[in-house]
């Protein structure tokens, strides 16, 4: 079993609440079995593009063609996100690690050294990714840290560029992936 500091003046944790809730690392260990792609989520804050690295970025439905994204709201991208009535999404592709290390970071222009294209909506779109699209944010849901972005996409393109994959802290070729065996 874990533990982890508690701020002291937060309220204490219900204690029916607390037995009911996973051991963290436990949590932590199943998340770090989940494979996933690397996701960028680009908005526009005035003239200004902001965006972050998102995993957790998952398809909806294709009727209609839903996706979602959840992220921290003490992200710098967060409030013009929120503001925003679209989002870009882009797939990284395999050898754009370097593009996830920046927009995984917290500098102040994440696009200064980076190729990307607005697209029909003005969101920011990564030039030479995976795949990439614009969203029409449909719904905003508040969780305990949280926001879940609900999107319709408008647009979307991909290419046969392998993507990047994320797996249990590391990164990964997709293009280098065997099928398994039955």
């Amino acid at each position: 079993m874990s533990t982890t500091a508690r701020n002291p003046s937060a309220p204490a944790p219900d204690t029916a609440e607390l037995a009911n809730t996973a051991d963290i690392a436990d949590v932590k260990g199943l998340h770090r079995k989940f494979i996933t792609g690397v996701t960028i989520v680009t908005t526009m804050d005035g003239d200004r593009p902001r965006g972050l690295a998102v995993n957790a970025f998952s398809s909806i439905s294709l009727s209609p063609p839903l996706v979602m994204v959840c992220v921290q709201r003490t992200s710098s991208t967060y409030e013009p996100l929120f503001r925003a009535d679209h989002m870009g999404i882009s797939i990284l592709a395999s050898d754009q690690l370097p593009v996830a290390t920046v927009f995984a970071g917290k500098g102040d222009d994440k696009f200064a050294e980076l190729r990307w294209t607005a697209g029909a909506h003005g969101s920011p779109l990564i030039d030479s990714s995976a795949a990439v699209l614009e969203a029409r944010i449909q719904e905003r849901l508040q969780t305990s840290t949280h926001t879940i972005f609900i999107g319709r996409v408008t647009q979307a393109a991909h290419s046969e560029r392998p993507p990047l994959i994320y797996s249990a802290g590391g990164f990964y070729d997709g293009g280098q992936l065997d099928a398994a065996a039955l």
